[in-house]
């Protein structure tokens, strides 16, 4: 299938250098491209103009998501460009691999009944902090029939006009949330086994790796919320985790160990929980690589108890929670 029908929308902010590859890696496959820039201070929009692309300036009167971001982007597209078929949405710190667009085109083009195609996206630097390569591990799920996509993905224009594209509102978690909406009108989500694109998290410093696990726990008490009564429960499990593992467990420990001591062996379910996971994941991966996955998969409980608690007092103070940001 050709590339006549096709449309890239590309998000960002400050991405410098990471932007012009994604750019170039764009254009290299369609000539309707369009960047959305969310109050960039460096010089993003003017490397995006001089490498001919359409930007847009994102309103930041309203507070700023990615889900509005590839919205505004979707919209200006189609309104210039009416018989796009498919369109690619990535973020701006990530470049496509070669060959991703029509392995894609030809995937959807041979299979109606899907309306979401994805691939691997890998970490550029996966070895440059083990935050990086977390993210890399992190981004390697099952090939196949899936229920959900990330941010990088090649999506049916008309599947999603349908489900009136993403949820503005959310603030993270917006691309699970859209494939609920496209399951339930009938439409499959499908991810290949193939290279879609690299991704520079730049992530160096533990703060970094922490305010995105706090916006994970965000993410999944949302998702919970808006959609945790359906027939699938959805981040049901995630979040009854979440709260044993990163609220009612240290509470309880800290609370008993202030009149008995011995309760400070009770931490080391943490490390039989640790080492559960690692058993689990060390099917796919090293030994070394497993054991520091499922360190961090426990240790994250911390942070998304923290994201998970600001999204009920938000919720309960009818407030407007503003994004999460980790760079």
């Amino acid at each position: 299938m050709g590339k006549n029908n096709l449309s890239i929308v590309i998000i960002g902010r400050n991405e410098g250098e990471r932007l012009s590859r994604c750019i170039k890696s764009a254009i290299h496959e369609t000539d309707k491209v369009i960047y959305v820039d969310s109050g960039s201070t460096d010089n993003s929009i003017e490397l995006a103009k001089q490498l001919g692309v359409e930007v847009i300036n994102l309103d930041l009167s309203i507070p700023f998501t990615a889900a509005r971001a590839r919205n505004a982007g979707f919209e200006f597209l189609n309104a210039q460009h009416p018989s796009l078929s498919y369109v690619q949405f990535i973020d701006g710190d990530c470049e496509l691999v070669e060959g991703w667009i029509q392995q894609g085109l030809d995937f959807l083009g041979a299979n109606p009944q899907f309306a979401v195609v994805c691939g691997r996206r890998r970490e550029r630097f996966p070895n440059a902090s083990i935050y990086n390569l977390l993210c890399d591990l992190e981004w390697d799920t099952p090939v196949g029939e899936t229920k959900s996509c990330g941010g990088d993905a090649l999506m049916r224009v008309d599947a999603l006009k349908a489900v009136n594209g993403f949820n503005g509102r959310l603030i993270a978690g917006e691309e699970p949330e859209l494939c609920i909406r496209l399951r339930q009108t009938g439409w499959k989500i499908y991810r290949l086994d193939a290279e879609m694109t690299l991704h520079d998290a730049a992530m160096s410093r533990f703060w970094q790796w922490w305010k995105r696990s706090q916006r994970a726990g965000y993410a999944f008490a949302e998702g919970a919320y808006l959609y945790g009564m359906s027939p699938e429960k959805y981040r049901l499990k995630e979040i009854i985790s979440i709260f044993i593992w990163g609220g009612i467990i240290p509470i309880l420990l800290l609370f008993l160990s202030i009149n008995n001591q011995w309760f400070m062996l009770g931490w080391l379910v943490y490390l039989l929980q640790i080492i559960k996971v690692a058993i689990k994941k060390h099917k796919l991966i090293s030994r070394r690589l497993s054991l520091l996955y499922a360190s961090f998969v426990m240790l994250a409980k911390f942070p998304q108890f923290n994201g998970m608690m600001d999204f009920i007092l938000n919720k309960k103070n009818n407030k407007v929670y503003k994004i999460i940001e980790y760079k």
